[in-house]
């Protein structure tokens, strides 16, 4: 299971592995309970772990670096249930994250999310990006440049009156 197919869904708890998406929803796994259903668009909303990103004191940092300071802490995770030990936890853990803007309850997300990942064996890192160095291994597309012929067919085309609607008196 790789970290960049993974989704949190608005209304849902836990994660879910995106195994294929529709233009109304998309089908996802659990990875709590491993079923499977369809999630559908006009009701929930997809959030990519990749995409999530958490308020510090500096610049935003993405979801990745918190979990790496988490896994690489030696502190062992609070209960779910004190807010007041997830904020001393995530003090010790990453102290440039800005507790104005960061929630209990985003912390407590953080914690969950945490516990589920270990416990799927989830590698934790961003998928990486093909572009190398700002190259790209496409081929170049040459521009071809319109014709004369149909530069002035379109300078010569009569100009068409747009129908407005007209107020009533």
């Amino acid at each position: 299971m790789e970290y960049n197919k993974l989704v949190s869904v608005t209304g849902l708890s836990g994660l879910f592995e995106l195994l294929s998406s529709k233009a109304d929803g998309g089908v996802v796994r659990s990875l709590e309970d491993k079923s499977t259903r369809f999630v559908s668009t006009r009701v929930h909303n997809f959030s990519h772990l990749e995409s999530i990103e958490v308020f510090t004191t500096a610049d935003n940092v993405n979801l990745v670096d918190v979990f790496t300071a988490m896994k690489g802490s030696t502190e062992t995770l609070p209960s779910e249930k004190d807010p007041a030990a997830i904020k001393k936890y995530f003090e010790k853990v990453y102290p440039d994250m800005d507790f104005s803007r960061v929630y209990a309850s985003d912390m407590k997300k953080m914690i969950k999310w945490f516990e589920i990942l270990t416990a799927n064996n989830v590698e934790i890192k961003l998928s990486e990006n093909p572009e190398q160095d700002g190259l790209s291994n496409e081929p170049a597309i040459a521009k071809a440049k319109p014709s004369a012929a149909k530069t002035n067919a379109v300078k010569d085309a009569p100009a068409r009156k747009i129908n407005t609607p007209r107020k009533m008196a």
